[in-house]
């Protein structure tokens, strides 16, 4: 069996790993490089590997940085099945259209300042790819890719439908099992599951996005995010939260809904969803209850609504979104993305970060180089549509939010799996995987480059 990184090696975006065992070739995840200009033009680099030689991709989740590239994948040949579960699937279906459609909006943009205009792929490519798919796979039951060689959904608890997958392989007399974490979501959320116990496995690829450090308790977290809607609605100010349009908008709208029936917020507070895309995964979350955390089972089972917040507005029209920038005070502004790339966020940050009086809350993991990541670092200005922005809101970066476990919780999973074997770190950035294959005293620790092989 052989093993080779083609992404997220000493990074935390674009994971793509490929297995080659018994004559069969199985690609976990084919994501998208996210961050800077520079990193941007890597995706279309090629894999490192034949596109047409894969046999079947196993998809741990529907983040952009883990299937963002499928759809360059089946445009370069391949022709082979997607596996991943229901919710995944659906939630995938929103992903690549809308990066599609970012991808070509782009390349127009481009061709206007008569520069190059191939997108990376297009619409076409996209629903290439979402043909694909199967039909969606359930946790816990053990999927037949080819003869000795069969794979296993467990839950990982990050966002819905995510998953952990155990590939198992025949060869000759042995048996040889390699668990991928995707990506691991943390104990006590209330949307969500905690992860699922991982199996036994002989080699383990597992994320390391927070290796370095712990997340503060999730109570403590929802406190700071109420406190800073509270002190900046009191200066005048809107709060402006870059999110990520999968869980974490509706984690958000959730705390928004505990804070009004606590009483710590008005019900006449006005809440703009400005994100299509996430207005659309609120709609999934619904459909997919095999999914849900106990708190959130409970309110569905009672038909509540866990994400209807009384002042609440869904945008999904451009000219909607451009109206919420006349609003001065008094709102609260969900818009992706998470890192400030792209999106509408990036409008409402040209409008906002400037005001003494406005407050931005950075709810999850800013890669390097991102404007978020500016931002957090604390950078006096930023570029956004060519021109400089002072930095002069408040800023908030709140980890407990986080859809990623901290160092602890991954420990935790790591030591559950029990014996040796090799740890391989992906989907982090190298101090935080070197701060955490310290901590690790089970086999050995691998930190892939991009392209590395190994044989197992």
């Amino acid at each position: 069996m052989k093993l080779s990184f083609h992404g997220a090696a000493r990074t935390v975006t674009g994971s793509c790993h490929l297995v080659e065992t018994n004559g069969h070739r199985v690609l976990i995840d084919c994501g998208m490089l996210q961050g800077g200009r520079e990193i941007e033009q890597e995706n279309a680099e090629p894999f490192g590997f034949d596109p047409a030689g894969v046999d079947t991709v196993l998809l741990t989740h529907a983040h952009l940085d883990h299937c963002g590239r499928l759809p360059l994948l089946v445009k370069q040949g391949f022709r082979g099945k997607i596996i991943a579960t229901a919710a995944t699937r659906d939630l995938a279906r929103l992903v690549l259209l809308d990066a599609a459609h970012l991808q070509e909006e782009e390349a127009r943009r481009r061709a206007r300042h008569h520069r190059d205009a191939a997108p990376l792929y297009s619409l076409i490519d996209a629903m290439d790819a979402l043909d694909r798919f199967d039909p969606g796979v359930a946790y816990g039951d053990i999927v037949t890719i080819a003869d000795g060689l069969s794979a296993t959904f467990h839950d990982a608890g990050h966002i819905l439908g995510s998953a952990s997958i155990a590939l198992e392989a025949r060869e000759a007399d042995a048996t040889r099992r390699v668990l991928f974490s995707g990506d691991i979501g943390g104990a006590g959320r209330p949307l969500l599951g905690a992860p699922a116990p991982p199996p036994e496995a002989d080699a383990v690829v597992m994320e390391t996005t927070y290796g370095d450090r712990q997340h503060r308790s999730y109570q403590d977290s929802v406190e700071e995010f109420l406190a800073a809607i509270e002190d900046t609605f009191t200066r005048g100010g809107n709060v402006i939260v870059p999110t990520f349009a999968l869980e974490r908008a509706q984690e958000i709208l959730y705390v928004i809904q505990g804070g009004i029936a606590s009483g710590r917020l008005k019900p006449s507070v006005q809440v703009f969803l400005d994100s299509p895309m996430a207005i659309s995964a609120t709609e999934i979350f619904e459909r997919h209850p095999e999914c849900y955390g106990p708190d959130l089972a409970t309110l569905f089972r009672h038909g509540q609504d866990p994400f209807q917040v009384p002042g609440l507005h869904f945008t999904r029209d451009t000219s909607e979104s451009m109206a919420i920038n006349r609003i001065v005070g008094g709102a609260i502004i969900i818009a992706g993305s998470g890192m400030c790339t792209g999106g509408r966020i990036r409008h409402h940050l040209q409008h906002n970060l400037w005001r003494r009086q406005a407050c931005i809350v950075f709810v999850g993991f800013a890669g390097t180089g991102t404007p978020a990541r500016q931002i957090i670092d604390g950078a006096s200005e930023i570029t956004l549509f060519g021109e400089t922005i002072p930095v002069r809101a408040k800023v908030h970066t709140i980890n407990g939010f986080s859809a990623h476990a901290d160092q602890q919780e991954l420990l935790v999973w790591r030591r559950a799996i029990g014996g040796g074997g090799t740890t391989f770190l992906v989907h982090g950035e190298l101090p935080a995987m070197t701060a955490f294959a310290s901590q690790l005293t089970v086999g050995r620790v691998e930190m892939p480059v991009l392209h590395q092989q190994f044989s197992l």
